[in-house]
């Protein structure tokens, strides 16, 4: 959703605050595509101080689709953040100095889509798992073994004798 923040910057010690609800229905990145499960409006305070700063804050309050790192069943995963930004004014222009870029916001309108896609890249969760003891699944067949077991082979060598294990296969007694 695009909001128009130009009678923001040109108003001095002007705030607005704008409930928005956001358009995603899925997040996409390098990882793959997750599915936005549940989202709530996002309450944006859009403030100028003295015609030099620009305060853009807001909590979103978000749940997600996220694999299981074990057993790639889908987790619903609670991501929650504020959005605080400040950025500076200078002759009716709206500079970030943290980025050279702020695709977010273009002349005197705010994506706000863009701005929580970037905020939600920075709060990704690094490893989401479906219960702690997750057993993951089976490295020959693929079986997720928290649903059941399977015949597969489970000893796991140390692949730095893998060539000792090859010599001792080839010269076996019959």
């Amino acid at each position: 959703m695009i909001i128009d923040i130009s009678n923001v910057i040109k108003s001095v010690n002007k705030e607005i605050t704008e409930e928005v609800v956001m358009d995603m229905t899925s997040f996409e990145s390098r990882l793959g595509e997750f599915p936005i499960l549940k989202k709530t409006p996002v309450e944006l305070r859009i403030a100028n101080r003295e015609n030099k700063l620009l305060l853009i804050s807001g909590s979103v309050d978000i749940e997600v689709g996220i694999p299981c790192g074990r057993c790639l069943e889908e987790v619903p995963t609670q991501i929650c953040f504020d959005i605080d930004k400040e950025l500076k004014v200078e002759n009716g222009v709206v500079v970030d100095e943290e980025m050279e870029e702020t695709d977010y916001l273009i002349g005197f309108e705010l994506d706000v889509d863009k701005l929580v896609y970037a905020e939600i890249l920075v709060n990704w969760p690094m490893k989401v798992l479906c219960k702690e003891d997750c057993k993951g699944i089976c490295k020959v067949c693929g079986m997720n073994l928290n649903k059941g077991t399977c015949d597969c082979r489970r000893t796991e060598l140390d692949p730095r004798m893998a060539a000792i294990q090859d010599i001792f296969s080839k010269f076996k007694e019959v």
